[in-house]
This record gives C-alpha cells, structure tokens and sequence, in this order.
C-alpha cells in the first residue's frame, strides 16, 4: 500500500509531524523531490528535531528511509544530518539512496548564491540550497548522478565538460573564480566514499516491497503552491511539490498511490516571496506568528520570519485539488484559540469579479480577499482528545472548512507533540 503526504498550501503545513506519526505503521518512507532546502520539524522522545534531507520516519527501528532519484542529494549533509542524530541517541537509521539520484555540487549552491545578489531587489527569495542551478543542470543533462561517482573514467570527462560551460558563467556573468577541475574531481571521490554504503537500485528495492504488500510513505517538500507549474509561478521551487511526481521521484507505477493525505494549515503562513492574498500585517501578524508553531512561525531552514495569512480557502482547495488529496490532515488549530472571530478567506476579487478558483500568477497579483466571519473557541485545546470534546465553534470552524475544501478531514492536530492528534 502507498500513501502519500504532501502540503496543499506554501509548505510549513506540519508535515514533518503528520508523516511521524504515519510512519509508525510504515515499512518504507521516501523523500522524492527537493533537497535540504526545506526542514521538516519533529518533537519527539529524544528531542526536538529539523530534518532536511532524510524523511521525517527516520526516528522509528523499523523503517527503512530512501532517498529517491528526484531528490537534490547533498551527500555530505546527508552524512552530517545521520550522524547529528545518532550523536544525539537516535539509533542509527537504515538509509538508501537511489543510484539515480543527482548530485547537489558545491557550485549549485554558490550559483545560487551569486545569481540571488546578482538579481538584487528582484530576487526570487531563495534558500541559497543550490536548489534551482542543481535541477536547471539535471535537466539540461549537465548533471551527475550518483552511478557516474564509480566509474572514473566517465567522471573526469564529465566534470571536463561542465567546467568548460560554468567557468565561462563564472567569469563573465559573475566575476567570481573558476572551479578547478582537480578539485572538484578530489570532491566527487569522497562524495563517493561517503555515499557508497546507501547506494542502492531503489526503483527495484521498490518493486519487491510492493509486491510483498509493504507499506510505503511518500514524503513531500513544501506545498502545492510552490509547484513549478501550478504554484505560484515563477515564486515556487524547481522540483515538482505534488504527490503525483512521487511515482516518478520514488521510481513506482503512478496507480500504486492509492492514498493522498493532503496537510491543510489552520491559518496561512509562508517563507520567501510570492503571491498571498489572505496576508496579514503589523501586530495582527505579529501575534499569529509568535503563537504559532512551536515556539512561534520562523523557517526550519533559514529562521526567517514566516509571513503570516488568515486561512485561504480558495488556495487550500486548490492545492487538495492537485494534490488530488483523498484526506486531510488539518495542523495547528490550537494557535487560534485566542481569536473572538476568525476570518476565512472564500474568494477573490479580481477587477470587480469574485472568484473562487485560483488564478495564474498575472491575475493573482490583483486580487483582494473575500471573507466570512466566524466566531472563535476563545479556550485552549491543547490536551483534548476527542472530536466531541472540542468547542463547539471550534467544531463550527472545522466543518466550514471541510465544506470549502470538498475533501473530508480525518486528522486534527491540536499541539506539537507527536500524540496531539485529534482522529475526526
């Protein structure tokens, strides 16, 4: 059985904890696009923890963590992120890394780097991961995937002809130095020796478990609305955030993925540039933020400040719809219970006309939000643990949005912990 569970939203939905908790009836998780650029926050017994590379089931003896060919693999953060947590008493997980996967290069994350101060005011708000050069290379073949570290001979002539092409860009466009081919050449082989123990044909590992009816938990990065072709264009990622690139990102038939938890935020937040009709400013944003999350709404990555939103209902359904989301898991109801009414974003209006579908970027730059009014909980509800036993327009506020998101919701997180799940 594959499951899969991916954000409707701009990612920083609380996947890291949902997926926890899903893995403890998983065999297999896996992580199938993005690469460290993303952190996935987990609280459990041996701490508090932010993943960035390694699937958010790492944590379990009896999970089996890939990494799969549509990753951005940062072999040394990989290594580093293993080691931090047996370092930490977490016992030393069982990794593989898919022999196609491409390799994340020390200039990815430099190009980023330098194309960001280069496009100054205008620039794409990136992590400075390496993300966008690293997968603009895949697709223009001048890649290197994890089989091409053991063969030599393939390696120098490919690291010859890369050089030839980034040194030009390095120099004229950015005025920085060359990459020096030995150099690089010295990098790759301990890449190699670093990464040798995981490799793996994960496609084939894959096929087997699915015949022997294992569980399988795909793991997504950020949320629908940092798809490169349905997000919030050009603001989005450069890998594909939607559940239906887990077939190819994980090597399996696209029908074996008879399961889509979408995870639905109770208010809106997001990290980085871009389009967010239902944003909020000043104080109002500034109390949503420091109650949110644990230990307020700040970047797993980078610690940036998230930019704080009321709930959108037309981008949540949206992103369920692409998601083609089969559940949904509702995160982080117990910040708003200090509200006394909470605002839910229900269209948008765009030259005088309301819309309740999501536009492109051009339109989405014009809209204004649309709201209902409903009334707050005003109580906390961290600790309850039945539908029930919640208030009722806390339940009122559940119902609505299930209405507005055409999708049933059947989890409901109410605090950080891996047990504050509320099943509806």
């Amino acid at each position: 059985m594959v499951k899969a569970i991916v954000g409707a939203n701009w990612g920083d939905e609380g996947k890291g904890k949902i997926t926890d908790m899903l893995s403890e009836e998983a065999d297999i998780i896996v992580r199938y696009q993005g690469g460290s650029n993303a952190g996935h926050t987990i609280i459990n017994e041996y701490g508090k923890f932010a993943l960035h590379l390694l699937p958010s089931g790492v944590f379990y003896k009896h999970t089996t963590s890939v990494i799969g060919n549509g990753v951005a693999l940062n072999i040394p953060y990989l290594v580093e992120e293993i080691n931090s947590l047996v370092g930490r008493g977490v016992p030393r997980p069982k990794v593989l890394v898919s022999d196609r996967a491409q390799i994340m290069m020390p200039y990815h994350i430099l190009f980023d780097q330098y194309e960001e101060e280069r496009l100054g005011g205008k620039s794409f708000g990136s992590t400075k991961s390496g993300i966008a050069p690293f997968y603009s290379d895949k697709y223009a073949k001048i890649g290197f995937q994890v089989s091409e570290l053991f063969d030599d001979e393939v390696l120098k002539d490919k690291i010859a002809r890369v050089c030839e092409v980034k040194n030009v860009i390095l120099e004229h466009l950015y005025h920085k130095p060359a990459i020096d081919q030995e150099e690089l050449y010295h990098t790759l082989i301990e890449y190699r020796d670093m990464v040798e123990p995981y490799v793996c044909d994960v496609a084939a590992f894959l096929y087997e478990a699915i015949k022997e009816g294992k569980n399988i938990l795909l793991e997504g990065q950020l949320g629908a609305l940092k798809d490169p072709d349905f997000g919030i264009y050009p603001m989005v990622t450069s890998s594909s955030t939607l559940a239906a690139y887990g077939a190819i990102g994980a090597g399996i038939p696209a029908y074996e993925i008879k399961n889509v938890v979408t995870v639905v935020k109770a208010y809106s937040s997001a990290v980085g540039a871009g389009e967010f009709v239902s944003e909020i400013f000043g104080d109002e944003a500034d109390e949503l933020r420091k109650r949110g999350g644990d230990g307020g709404e700040y970047g797993a990555t980078t610690g940036r400040p998230r930019r704080m939103g009321w709930f959108d209902a037309v981008a949540s359904r949206y992103g369920c719809r692409m998601q083609g989301a089969t559940e949904v898991a509702f995160t982080v109801l117990d910040v708003l219970g200090y509200l006394d009414e909470l605002p839910v974003c229900v269209g948008y209006e765009i030259d005088g006309v309301v819309t309740k579908d999501f536009p492109t970027t051009v339109k989405l730059g014009k809209a204004k939000p649309v709201y209902e009014y409903l009334p707050g909980w005003k109580q906390d509800i961290r600790g309850v643990k039945t539908y029930e036993e919640l208030p009722e327009n806390c339940r009122k506020y559940i119902e609505f949005i299930e209405r507005e998101l055409e999708v049933p919701i059947t989890l409901i997180s109410n605090g950080p912990g891996r047990s504050d799940i509320i099943l509806k």
